[in-house]
């Protein structure tokens, strides 16, 4: 074996310079640093240049990097700077769901490979154009979904569902409890020196700067992303979309509430959903309780088979035949080969230009449904989705919202 590939296998080896691969990362909150001190365990990875709109969480970043390797990455706020340059292979996006896409797009058209947390994107068309810049500019992606690959649980439990141990599956139940203390009131304000409140904004809506609209609770503001619901959509349904090789659905209802006290937050903290698939229907609910019977999972996947069911979370999974625990049950072979790991996944791809197993693709086919989802909350009505055209049928307003219209001067292209 040459040494680039055995590099390319393990990365457990120094790097020579020839065989690294230079990054960018852009967006450095709690996930953007969790990922750039992810990556830094790869000996592969030069750290070219960090990128954020906040200078606080800039230095910091540019910190991390200073005593894992040494000397310091250039810093920029302006992640189109980032993007000019001819010296960065792969770029780690980590910014709040509203600016995945722009960065993503503008990357692959700069000939960058693209890591990009999930969910994919803020609109499903929005995911549809990042698809299409992979595709045209051969680009190597990966979604942040890192379960997939991180937690051999998975493999098990997919080799377990195809081996029709529990029978046909007609039926999916997912669940993820949720907060029940609400985010405070504070009133609007001036945003603060260090962040850059206009771009941190970009293609969304012109809003008052407050603190609970920016950083970590963006999360919980229909300008900015789709709530709880939507940053664990990715991870939980991942193993059914897995297991079942589900596409898209063909219909969604859903409905919910916000119920939370001395709280300026909009998305729920109640909501159930009902996904019509294919001769499938599944469940998906979010709320502070968790099902009977399952009170003390506060996250959890149960397939309901013919034969019998099999409940899954991160790191745990369980047989019940008759509503009872078996244990001593025939296991399948084990199919599905073992991950490098989710980061390790995705280097190896930018070097061997193969397909990620959570690419682009398939990260807008994870995630289209669960922003499908939040429509039908929006509008309070039935979704029927056409697929084969990416638009919801005879319904023009709950249309409209399949892509984001953006604010000026910021487009899509």
């Amino acid at each position: 074996m040459n040494r680039r590939l055995f590099l390319a296998s393990t990365g457990a080896a120094l790097a020579a310079p020839n065989d690294r691969i230079n990054m960018g990362f852009i967006g450095l909150g709690g996930m953007g640093t969790s990922r750039l001190n992810g990556f830094l365990k790869h000996p592969d990875v030069n750290v070219v240049a960090v990128c954020d709109l906040d200078t606080l969480r800039l230095e910091k970043a540019a910190a991390v990097v200073r005593t894992a390797r040494g000397s310091a990455p250039d810093t920029v706020k302006e992640f189109r700077r980032l993007l000019d340059r001819k010296d960065i292979d792969a770029v780690c996006i980590a910014t709040p769901d509203h600016w995945h896409a722009l960065p993503t797009v503008q990357a692959c058209q700069a000939g960058k490979d693209v890591f990009v947390e999930k969910p994919l994107s803020f609109s499903i068309g929005e995911g549809r154009a990042m698809v299409k810049a992979a595709r045209k500019y051969n680009r190597v992606t990966q979604m942040g979904n890192h379960i997939h690959n991180d937690l051999p649980n998975y493999r098990r439990v997919v080799e377990l569902v195809r081996s029709g141990l529990i029978g046909k599956v007609e039926h999916v139940n997912i669940w993820r409890t949720s907060e029940t203390k609400g985010l405070g009131t504070p009133p609007d304000s001036q945003a603060p020196a260090t962040l850059d409140y206009e771009t941190w904004l970009g293609p969304a809506p012109k809003r008052p700067y407050n603190p609970n609209r920016s950083h970590f609770n963006y999360r919980y503001f229909w300008d900015y992303s789709g709530g709880m619901f939507i940053d664990f959509w990715c991870h939980i349904t991942d193993v059914a979309y897995w297991a079942l090789d589900l596409q898209a659905p063909k219909s969604v209802v859903a409905t919910g509430r916000r119920e939370l006290t001395d709280d300026n937050g909009e998305t729920p903290n109640h909501m159930d959903l009902i996904y019509e698939y294919p001769g499938l229907n599944l469940t998906w609910s979010l709320s502070p309780f968790a099902p009977a019977g399952f009170e003390n999972r506060g996250i959890g996947c149960v397939f309901q088979g013919s034969a019998g069911s099999l409940f899954v979370d991160y790191g745990s999974h369980e047989l019940y035949v008759k509503g009872k625990q078996v244990t001593d049950f025939k296991r399948p072979e084990p199919s599905i080969p073992d991950s490098p790991g989710h980061l390790r996944e995705f280097l190896d791809s930018t070097k061997s230009r193969k397909l990620t197993t959570c690419d682009v693709d398939y990260g807008h086919r994870l995630t289209k449904a669960g922003l499908l989802g939040n429509i039908a909350y929006r509008t309070g009505r039935r979704i029927v989705w056409d697929d084969a055209n990416e638009t919801i049928v005879g319904d023009s307003k709950a249309n409209q919202m399949v892509t984001r219209h953006y604010r000026k001067p910021w487009k899509l292209s």
